[in-house]
């Protein structure tokens, strides 16, 4: 049986979150409302993520109509349709409901409107609640825009697993041969490339990873990198992915204070030979609704604020050391060199990335496109490292399902250059963990 077709009007957060939303909606008819437009038209001046998105769909726009009038359809790949909806329908229409003359009140008058003019379900998508809310309200139907969204949080990969009642005869033979071949342990499911383990038994317990360029197991050993110790299995399991230079890509993801950011940056320092530069980048996201404008001092004064939580865990690293030691000197001259540079996301788009460490903090804060954006920018020999919390989002149309981080973690297992670690134990302090688990 045929699928019935739908009209599906877009909310302009939709395609500043994915500027190629109107791909997504498969042989459904997708409408741009011309207020929507005008929205757009706000965000094209800027050097934010939000500023490349609208300008990349404008372009997307031109392209597509191109050769077809405004007031007519074009076609879309998968076989619906695309339509600028010029017409404005007033918002005084629905006075009895909304008494502000608002872009998102004409938004909606367009799909009120349009529900009563077409004979196929006419469908809002928006990322942004209240709309929603409202949209049912009057009797329209709403969705959240879906694509890329994670089905199940909780069922996220974690990246380790541990199994229990070991016989200890495998444990001393992996400990004394350090590598063992695939079928030594056999496991149900079987292991996922660069998946980790804690093997034990009620005497006895030892770290494994599961690594595709053996292929077998191989012992894991805490070591300190660049002054800083694991301090407990999570952190060498992140250790080791952030330091194997097979594994390219690498998301940390834990709540506060469990040390993602310092052990990307204490992994990174560790192997920083290797690299033509060590990059650590994050978005900014202001934690009010004064933004960096607002700040007094030059560009790079009013960006400090949002790269100090960069800076204190370098300064973690560095107290780890004498003022005249090598490791501190080196530190010093990689700052002053910019061999080690922590700079604002947005800075770095559009770059080529050969040979780069790239840390990227808070990525959470991303959307999925933003990150596929980000990785298409590695060059040869680049690693790329993300972190963050998926709970603890700062933008408001981002939630734990459709954020960047958690798309990646989700599309990326069993990758053979990939890794993931969920650290759960807050390393911070006592005070910090209590905080994080209560508040």
């Amino acid at each position: 049986m045929a699928k019935k077709k739908k009209t599906f009007i877009l909310d302009t957060n939709v395609v500043l979150y994915d500027p190629m939303a109107i791909f997504s909606f498969q042989e459904h008819d997708v409408v741009i409302p011309i207020t929507l437009l005008e929205e757009v038209d706000n965000f094209k001046k800027g050097n934010e993520i939000i500023h490349f998105n609208a300008r990349q769909f404008s372009r997307e726009l031109d392209t597509i109509f191109k050769d077809v009038s405004l007031g007519k359809p074009a076609k879309l790949p998968g076989g619906g349709t695309l339509r600028i909806e010029t017409r404005v329908y007033p918002p005084e229409s629905l006075r009895e409901v909304f008494w502000e003359d608002k872009p998102d009140h004409r938004i909606l008058a367009c799909a009120y409107f349009m529900a009563r003019e077409l004979s196929s379900p006419v469908i809002i998508v928006s990322k942004d609640i209240n709309l929603r809310m409202k949209a049912r309200a009057m009797g329209i139907l709403a969705e959240d825009y879906e694509t890329g969204k994670v089905k199940n949080i909780e069922e996220l990969y974690t990246g380790k697993r541990t199994i229990e009642n070991v016989d200890e005869t495998l444990l001393y033979t992996l400990q004394k041969e350090k590598n063992l071949p695939p079928d030594f342990f056999v496991l149900d499911p079987p292991p996922l490339p660069n998946e980790f383990f804690v093997f034990r038994n009620h005497q006895k317990s030892i770290l494994a990873t599961y690594s595709p360029f053996l292929p077998g197991w191989k012992l894991i050993e805490k070591h300190a990198c660049y002054g800083i110790s694991p301090r407990n299995a999570e952190q060498a399991f992140a250790l080791h992915a952030l330091t194997d230079p097979n594994i390219q890509l690498v998301t940390l993801a834990g709540k506060a204070g469990t040390g993602k950011t310092l052990m990307a940056l204490a992994g990174a320092l560790a192997c920083a030979g290797a690299y033509r530069q060590v990059l650590l980048a994050r978005p900014i996201i202001p934690l009010s609704n004064r933004d960096m404008g607002y700040l007094p001092g030059s560009v790079e004064e009013k960006l400090d604020p949002y790269m100090q939580p960069l800076y204190d865990n370098l300064a973690v690293i560095q107290h780890q050391f004498d003022e005249e030691s090598k490791e501190a000197v080196e530190l010093e001259a990689m700052l002053d060199d910019e061999r080690l540079k922590i700079t604002p996301l947005a800075y770095i788009r559009g770059r080529s990335l050969p040979r780069i460490y790239f840390i990227v903090d808070e990525a959470q804060n991303l959307t999925p496109h933003e990150v596929k954006t980000i990785i298409t920018r590695a060059g040869e020999g680049t690693k790329i490292v993300f972190t963050g919390d998926p709970y603890q989002i700062d933008t408001p149309y981002l939630d734990s399902r459709s954020n960047g981080l958690s798309f990646l973690i989700d599309r990326m297992k069993g990758v053979s250059l990939y890794a993931h670690v969920t650290l759960e134990k807050g390393e911070r302090s006592l005070l910090a963990e209590v905080a994080s688990n209560l508040l």
